[in-house]
């Protein structure tokens, strides 16, 4: 089984005491690329130091609305210069994490559509594909999507929405990222849309450290674990895992160009 991890956060703390012996194991259980995503500007040279020691690492830089309060205008420069420096590099695969959270309260929701939307030109621009995070947001998300008609879409990461607004993105060229969500009996609607899901929408992620699948309840979250979630979701959608883990492969490697 060849896999790719298409959203880690590899570079976070978490991974610090151990992250060398998780590549490995991560290699040998099949997952073989991992996509390294920027969340705000004090991790984007870290992250690129670590994608730079392994040529199966792949990074993508962006302003995500969580640390909304942290960002500043000149950090939409610099994130311009950054992928101006490394336009056309075999590592630099995306621009993300970026998008928009209604979940979070205080977060305020102008503030957030001028941020995605400066990284929507920027994508444009760059002709990069995105990495989204969407929470709560769907309708304006697919709203500037379709002004913004973006060449190369992207993924729209731990897709939780309804097969309508699967359907919506689908229509846009984007893929719908899967990872532990699905996997917990509890989330009985998304479930239930996974299992309708076609295999050439769909691309496998971890979110590492972040949520872990129901098999590991409780633990940090790893690439090691993207074999098991791909044996939960394609028993979800009547397939063998072989068959998930090779239509996941092929679609990220169309989106990203591998």
């Amino acid at each position: 089984m060849r896999l790719i991890d298409t959203h880690t956060h590899l570079d976070f703390p978490a991974f610090d005491g151990d992250r060398p012996q998780l590549l490995a194991n991560a290699r040998q259980l099949g997952v073989e690329r991992m996509v390294i995503l920027g969340v705000h500007q004090p991790n984007w040279q870290r992250l690129w130091e670590l994608v730079q020691n392994d040529s199966q690492l792949y990074a993508a830089f962006g302003l995500h609305p969580v640390y909304l309060d942290e960002h500043r205008a000149e950090h939409l420069v610099e994130l311009r210069g950054w992928l101006e420096r490394l336009a056309g590099h075999r590592q630099l695969c995306a621009v993300g994490e970026f998008g928009l959270d209604y979940y979070v309260e205080h977060l305020d929701r102008e503030r957030q559509q001028r941020l995605f939307e400066a990284q929507l030109e920027l994508a444009a621009e760059f002709e990069l594909p995105v990495l989204l995070h969407v929470r709560r947001s769907h309708a304006p998300i697919t709203a500037a999507l379709k002004k913004f008609k973006l060449k190369r879409a992207g993924i729209i990461h731990a897709f939780a929405g309804s097969r309508e607004e699967a359907n919506e993105y689908l229509k846009l060229g984007f893929k719908l990222g899967l990872g532990g969500a699905p996997t917990w009996p509890q989330a009985s609607r998304l479930r239930q849309v996974v299992a309708g899901l076609p295999l050439d929408g769909v691309v496998l992620e971890t979110d590492s450290p972040d949520m872990a699948p129901a098999m590991f309840a409780g633990l940090r979250n790893s690439p090691e674990h993207l074999p098991h979630i791909a044996q939960a979701l394609a028993e979800l959608m009547n397939v063998s895992a072989d068959e998930l883990a090779a239509a996941s492969t092929a679609n990220a490697c169309a989106l990203f160009g591998w």
